[in-house]
């Protein structure tokens, strides 16, 4: 014996927006399936009918109908906001480890790499820890490339590119 239907009453302004929903063309699948859904069930379809028509499964269906009867639309067709993370960096935490990089390396390092300032981080007490992916996300964000040495020296044309004799630098 199958579950008895879920006798579900959609307002006639609530279908008036779910058609409107369903023509317009520009939503996410999840909330175009939801309204769908509704709709058959307005139609009088049992939750196993509607989960043969659309790529629903039946519990998916029913609990569509109880969101609908508890929170009215919104709450059918769109998920609650999920809270996610907090960020382990805060805006005041940022700006002093982008002022650290920024600065010299430790003393007997010629430059400062990822893991050295995930290190320096954790040594000078600015975070419990801190995880490189958090830092290099930090750095690519502000444009910082601190393992690149920009200090390259190249040959030029100009005047300090000849030697004291007078002839090129690097001469031949």
């Amino acid at each position: 014996m199958g579950r008895r239907p879920i006798p579900i009453g959609i307002q006639s302004r609530d279908l008036a927006r779910i058609e409107d929903l369903l023509r317009s063309g520009v939503a996410q699948i999840r909330v175009v399936l939801r309204a769908l859904a509704l709709r058959q069930l307005a139609q009088g379809s049992s939750p196993p009918r509607v989960a043969q028509t659309l790529p629903l499964t039946a519990k998916a269906v029913r609990q569509i109908a109880h969101r609908y009867r508890s929170g009215g639309l919104e709450r059918a067709l769109y998920d609650r906001p999920r809270p996610g993370a907090k960020p382990l960096l805060d805006e005041s935490l940022k700006r002093r480890v982008v002022a650290m990089v920024r600065g010299k390396p430790p003393e007997g390092r010629g430059r400062w790499t990822v893991r050295l300032v995930a290190e320096e981080v954790v040594k000078r007490k600015l975070l419990p820890r801190a995880g490189r992916e958090t830092i290099r996300m930090l750095l690519q964000n502000h444009d910082l490339k601190p393992w690149r040495k920009k200090d390259v020296v190249r040959g030029g044309t100009g005047p300090a590119a000849t030697r004291p004799d007078g002839g090129p630098a690097g001469g031949r």
